[in-house]
């Protein structure tokens, strides 16, 4: 009996070990001359993304902090793009140089270059890692709607929310919220298409044309391996889900705020603003407003939560997702290579990462 007894603890105890847990990344610091990435400041972290490799991992800091940034694989964390500075300057040049309004989102594309979601300047500007350089690549600067078939670079965009690529990297794809529309650059003639929202305000219809469907406030999107493109709408409160057909249909949300978790159409989300793949398929999302990170399975079509406790907060529940608090989380991605998930815990000035239970 005892030896049965012994043999379960320590089956007990192993299986606690391999729990997930939550740790710090960076950010959190006062603002010294630290380098260290879980001692410095960070302000208003927004998007995180990683290098061709992951070994590096990359972040956009949104308004007060206009920056591109990277943690090396040493810990340390240094500053790729941006003087700190709003505005709309420095392309051509050294990046460090360039000035940004509101980066949102990045995206890692092919040729080494990331790509950047500035936002209030209404297009998407390129950082190529081998020249160090910021380039334009999509949108003219001017708020407006126009370009649909012609050159991304002469194309217009009203408040780019999100950039992110397919699978395999054949097309950028763009959270143009401002025009409620997601649209796409074919990164090989350059082209840029709409593939979600007719520029109206409201609710799709299950099983139409996506195209010819009115989106309420599309603010981010991440494309699957079938081709699916899932949309995030925060003021909808809503998941929705435009197929390899091109047809769109809600997934999950009431369309009104709330905190529940469950059936996907009868669960609530508050405000959500980002949301990514998972290496299983499923969706990942960051409910902004209930400070928590939360799953829609396609499988079963429910929403559970992964991390936060629904507070404000900045607790991190002693090493435990299910306790940890958050502050407006508002970016969510897999670590490709570990499955490890980061966190962009925006106003909380920090990226936290949920090391994956190992089988």
């Amino acid at each position: 009996m005892r030896s049965l007894l012994a043999a379960f603890l320590l089956v007990l105890a192993a299986s606690h070990a391999r729990a997930d847990k939550i740790v710090l990344v960076a950010g959190g610091g006062d603002g010294g001359d630290s380098t260290e990435a879980t001692k410095a400041k960070l302000i208003q972290p927004f998007g995180v993304d990683f290098s061709v490799g992951g070994d590096t991992i990359l972040i956009v800091e949104m308004a007060k902090g206009e920056r591109l940034r990277a943690i090396t694989r040493e810990g340390k964390l240094v500053t790729m793009a941006g003087t700190g500075e709003k505005g709309d300057a420095g392309d051509g040049g050294d990046a460090r140089k360039a000035t940004f309004n509101g980066m949102h989102s990045l995206a890692t594309g092919p040729g080494l270059t990331i790509f950047l979601a500035d936002t209030w300047n209404n297009r998407v500007r390129a950082y190529s890692v081998g020249t160090g350089n910021v380039t334009a690549f999509a949108g003219t600067g001017e708020k407006g709607f126009i370009g649909d078939g012609g050159p991304a670079k002469d194309a217009k965009f009203d408040g780019v929310f999100c950039v992110g690529f397919d699978p395999d990297k054949k097309n950028l794809y763009i959270t143009d919220l401002g025009n409620k529309r997601i649209r796409k650059v074919d990164m090989k003639s350059n082209v840029v298409t709409t593939v979600a929202g007719n520029g109206q305000r409201g609710v799709p219809k299950d099983g139409e044309d996506a195209t010819k469907q009115p989106l309420i406030d599309p603010r981010a999107h991440a494309v699957d391996k079938d081709g699916n493109i899932w949309i995030l709408e925060r003021g909808g409160h809503a998941l929705r889900v435009v197929d390899a057909k091109g047809k769109i249909r809600t997934v999950a949300g009431t369309g009104k705020a709330g905190a529940t978790t469950g059936k996907g159409l009868e669960a609530q989300m508050n405000g959500p603003k980002h949301l990514c793949i998972d290496r299983d398929g499923s969706v990942l999302i960051a409910d902004t407003e209930n400070h928590r990170v939360l799953r829609f399975n396609p499988k079963d079509n429910t929403l559970s939560l992964v991390a936060g406790t629904g507070k404000k907060g900045k607790s991190l529940g002693d090493g435990d997702p299910l306790k940890a608090e958050f502050n407006q989380p508002h970016g969510v991605i897999v670590q490709p290579k570990t499955g490890d998930i980061y966190i962009s815990d925006a106003s909380n000035g920090r990226v936290l990462k949920i090391v994956r239970e190992k089988p």
